[in-house]
């Protein structure tokens, strides 16, 4: 079992702390704030709810938790250790040098820093090249992206194994202070506070335009696609051509930074009470995580922006039974939190989603796969009988056992029985597939190969 040491409990730590521990790593934690496991905990809870619901696959087996009195004795046995102490350069040598000394050599030592290059942080290191920056954004366990800085062996092995954890590594070719994502940040925070402080906009009214506007096609495009596409049939180009003068009028304030004094602060600190301070941070990031999963969810239906990244994880994770097992499991997953409605309970659409998924499941093992289905053969839900045992709610986890009723000629049929992690049936459902000729959309016979599968398949009476 692979071990991750995470060095500093609070958001950030947190949150890489989630993220290990559910894609199944071991997790040691250190931090000396005795209020540490009650945080860790609290991140948890939201990250269990979550995460698995990204995913129509089921996750790899929770790791163990523990926390550790020293650095040394986190470290000892590490893989991977993250360090995301507080942002001062003195406490992160010190804490890099007691790292070193008692680590594995082969271990990735990596920095959630968001300023500090990876040069800073290995002056007077005992062996520089196996600290790297691993920058990543809150919360950690749902946001993909970490910026990679660094270089040699360390960096590829960090590479391989952020990949692994569903997380999108992007490698920054040169280091530079506050490295990209920040830089990029930094530049649109200095004109907010420029426009609160001149009484241009409220924290809200920029907050809106940002939600409501281009935060949304950002989240699929990022900026230079969302550019050339304003650029019309002309592309980027025409974009350049047409809004580049625009760069040299005085608009932004971008070098100039507001003196953020008493006034200021207590403007804008006073504006976002205002705006969201009947609400506790423990809302705010349940509110948080629920819409970015379903974002996530939505872009990851569309092929687009993170969501192909989650499709990819998807494929890495889906298991489908053997032909000897008994019972057939089609389908392990957690209730995501899009599939809720107005109830508070897991609309009865998706029941049919659940049953199609499962049996997508046994058209696979016959053969009838994406490939298949390209040639321009599948089979069709003619009819669906769904019985509703139980409730279901989001985050909980259930599987699906299904007996093969029939697979000959035309027919496929089968009988699912959806199960609750605790042993309580929530839904059965029985379903009849036809197979169809999708040019001609008109039932036909499989094709030998498929046949021949479905001949192979465990049926029941």
């Amino acid at each position: 079992m692979n071990q991750a040491a995470i060095l500093g409990g609070g958001v950030i730590g947190g949150g890489w702390a989630a993220r290990f521990l559910l894609m199944g790593w071991d997790v040691v934690v250190h931090d000396p704030d005795p209020d540490a496991a009650r945080r860790i905990e609290a991140v948890l809870a939201n990250a269990r709810r979550s995460l698995p619901g990204l995913y129509d696959a089921a996750l790899p087996g929770e790791g163990t938790l523990r926390f550790a009195n020293s650095i040394a004795d986190a470290v000892a046995r590490a893989d991977w250790i993250q360090e995301s102490v507080p942002e001062r350069l003195e406490t992160k040598h010190r804490v890099l040098a007691q790292v070193q000394e008692a680590c594995p050599q082969a271990a990735v030592i990596a920095s959630s820093t968001s300023g500090f290059k990876p040069s800073q942080l290995q002056q007077g290191a005992a062996r520089p090249d196996q600290i790297v920056v691993a920058h990543p954004f809150n919360p950690v366990y749902l946001l993909p992206v970490v910026e990679l800085v660094g270089h040699g062996p360390t960096c590829t092995r960090a590479a391989e194994i952020l990949d692994a954890l569903g997380m999108r590594p992007v490698h920054l070719k040169r280091e530079i202070d506050a490295h990209v994502a920040d830089r990029l940040l930094e530049a649109v925070w200095r004109e907010a506070l420029w426009l609160v402080k001149d009484d241009i906009a409220t924290t809200a009214e920029i907050d809106d335009i940002m939600r409501y506007g281009f935060g949304l096609r950002w989240a699929q495009m990022g900026l230079f696609e969302t550019y050339r596409v304003a650029g019309g049939e002309g592309g980027m180009a025409h974009f350049l051509e047409q809004f580049g003068p625009c760069l040299a009028a005085p608009w932004s304030k971008l070098t100039d930074v507001p003196d953020l004094d008493q006034r200021l602060i207590d403007k804008i600190a006073g504006q976002s009470d205002a705006q969201s301070g009947h609400r506790t941070i423990r809302d705010l990031e349940r509110v948080r995580d629920d819409n970015l999963v379903a974002i996530l969810r939505a872009l990851k239906g569309r092929g687009s922006g993170a969501g192909t990244l989650l499709s990819e994880i998807d494929r890495r994770l889906q298991k489908d039974p053997a032909l000897t097992d008994d019972p057939l499991i089609t389908l392990d997953r957690t209730v995501p939190i899009d599939w809720t409605d107005y109830n508070g309970h897991m609309n009865e659409s998706r029941y049919g989603q659940v049953f199609s998924d499962a049996g997508d499941t046994i058209m696979r093992m016959a053969g009838a796969d994406g490939a298949y289905i390209a040639d321009g053969l599948s089979f069709f839900t003619v009819d669906i009988q769904i019985k509703f045992l139980a409730e279901t709610h989001a985050g909980e986890q259930f599987h699906v056992q299904t007996k093969v009723l029939e697979a000959a000629g035309k027919k496929l049929r089968m009988f699912h029985e959806m199960i609750h992690t605790d042993g309580r049936t929530l839904a059965t459902g029985e379903q009849l597939l036809i197979h169809v000729n999708l040019e001609t959309r008109r039932a036909c016979e499989p094709r030998d190969d498929v046949a021949a599968a479905m001949a192979r398949l465990p049926t029941q009476t």
